[in-house]
């Protein structure tokens, strides 16, 4: 297995591919059913309701993740940041500063618990 930065990293991407966010079973396997978002939207989700706004959704994400970072809270809780932007059609950009906190459960596989999303100042 990778370092558990390129790991989380990894799993961080995937959650913005058609083939995770798509697949109810696919975000099972990466999301804790104890998982929590407060959205950039300014909206909180639970699991279920994550899982079926995700798999409703019809249009590809374009989006890239910038200023990565790990930190170890506990030996097995990891909190990541970083600056995600959105492109949309017509050329705008979203920009967002993200949290996630990732767990790693009894099975030994790393599972989102936490997610927020925050709008960011463009420079």
């Amino acid at each position: 297995m990778p370092n558990l930065k390129e790991h989380i990293l990894a799993l961080e991407k995937s959650l913005m591919t058609p083939e995770l966010r798509w697949s109810a079973d696919a975000l099972e396997s990466v999301l804790s059913p104890d998982f929590r978002e407060f959205g950039r939207s300014g909206l909180a989700s639970g699991y279920r309701d994550t899982i079926a706004h995700l798999t409703s959704e019809v249009t590809p994400l374009d989006m890239t993740i910038d200023d990565f970072e790990l930190a170890m809270v506990s030996d097995t809780v990891a909190l990541a940041t970083y600056r995600s932007t959105r492109r949309l059609d017509g050329g705008d950009r979203l920009e967002s500063l993200r949290s996630s906190i990732w767990r790693r459960d009894e099975d030994g596989e790393w599972r989102m618990v936490f997610h927020q999303g925050t709008p960011a100042r463009t420079a």
